[in-house]
Protein backbone atom coordinates (compact mmCIF):
# COMPACT_ATOMS: atom_id res chain seq x y z
CA UNK A 1 0.00 0.00 0.00
CA UNK A 2 2.87 2.37 0.69
CA UNK A 3 4.25 1.74 -2.80
CA UNK A 4 1.07 2.73 -4.61
CA UNK A 5 0.49 5.68 -2.32
CA UNK A 6 -2.84 4.73 -0.77
CA UNK A 7 -1.61 4.86 2.80
CA UNK A 8 0.09 8.22 2.17
CA UNK A 9 -3.16 10.17 2.46
CA UNK A 10 -4.66 9.92 5.87
CA UNK A 11 -8.39 10.04 6.34
CA UNK A 12 -9.18 13.15 8.36
CA UNK A 13 -11.61 12.56 11.17
CA UNK A 14 -13.19 15.21 13.34
CA UNK A 15 -16.09 17.53 13.86
CA UNK A 16 -17.25 19.89 11.13
CA UNK A 17 -15.10 18.35 8.40
CA UNK A 18 -18.16 17.54 6.30
CA UNK A 19 -19.78 20.92 6.85
CA UNK A 20 -20.23 21.62 3.13
CA UNK A 21 -22.30 18.46 2.75
CA UNK A 22 -24.36 19.21 5.83
CA UNK A 23 -24.99 22.81 4.82
CA UNK A 24 -26.38 21.70 1.48
CA UNK A 25 -29.07 19.77 3.37
CA UNK A 26 -30.19 22.73 5.47
CA UNK A 27 -33.22 23.79 3.37
CA UNK A 28 -34.46 20.22 3.38
CA UNK A 29 -33.98 19.91 7.14
CA UNK A 30 -35.77 23.24 7.68
CA UNK A 31 -38.79 21.96 5.74
CA UNK A 32 -38.62 18.66 7.59
CA UNK A 33 -38.65 20.44 10.97
CA UNK A 34 -41.64 22.56 9.96
CA UNK A 35 -43.58 19.51 8.80
CA UNK A 36 -43.29 17.85 12.21
CA UNK A 37 -45.60 20.46 13.72
CA UNK A 38 -48.49 19.73 11.36
CA UNK A 39 -50.72 16.67 11.28
CA UNK A 40 -51.32 16.73 7.56
CA UNK A 41 -49.52 18.04 4.52
CA UNK A 42 -52.61 20.03 3.49
CA UNK A 43 -52.58 22.18 6.64
CA UNK A 44 -48.84 22.72 6.25
CA UNK A 45 -49.34 23.92 2.68
CA UNK A 46 -52.13 26.31 3.70
CA UNK A 47 -50.03 27.75 6.51
CA UNK A 48 -46.93 28.03 4.32
CA UNK A 49 -48.70 29.94 1.56
CA UNK A 50 -50.10 32.53 3.98
CA UNK A 51 -46.90 32.74 6.00
CA UNK A 52 -44.78 33.28 2.89
CA UNK A 53 -46.89 36.23 1.78
CA UNK A 54 -46.80 37.89 5.20
CA UNK A 55 -43.09 37.18 5.64
CA UNK A 56 -42.27 38.68 2.25
CA UNK A 57 -44.21 41.81 3.19
CA UNK A 58 -42.27 42.41 6.41
CA UNK A 59 -38.83 40.96 5.59
CA UNK A 60 -37.10 44.06 4.26
CA UNK A 61 -33.50 42.78 4.41
CA UNK A 62 -32.21 45.47 6.73
CA UNK A 63 -28.56 44.88 5.91
CA UNK A 64 -29.04 45.98 2.28
CA UNK A 65 -30.56 49.44 2.81
CA UNK A 66 -29.97 52.53 4.90
CA UNK A 67 -31.91 53.17 8.09
CA UNK A 68 -34.26 55.86 6.67
CA UNK A 69 -35.16 53.70 3.67
CA UNK A 70 -35.72 50.72 5.97
CA UNK A 71 -38.01 52.76 8.24
CA UNK A 72 -39.97 54.04 5.25
CA UNK A 73 -40.48 50.53 3.84
CA UNK A 74 -41.39 49.16 7.27
CA UNK A 75 -44.00 51.91 7.75
CA UNK A 76 -45.48 51.19 4.34
CA UNK A 77 -45.66 47.47 5.16
CA UNK A 78 -47.43 48.21 8.46
CA UNK A 79 -49.88 50.52 6.70
CA UNK A 80 -50.67 47.78 4.17
CA UNK A 81 -51.10 45.26 6.97
CA UNK A 82 -53.45 47.52 8.93
CA UNK A 83 -55.50 48.13 5.78
CA UNK A 84 -55.81 44.39 5.19
CA UNK A 85 -56.63 43.61 8.82
CA UNK A 86 -59.29 46.30 9.11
Amino acid sequence: MNEIGVAGERHEVGGRLNNRAENSHQPFRRRERAMQRFRSLKTLQKFSSVHAQVHNQFNQERHLVTRPVYNQRRSAAMADWRALAA
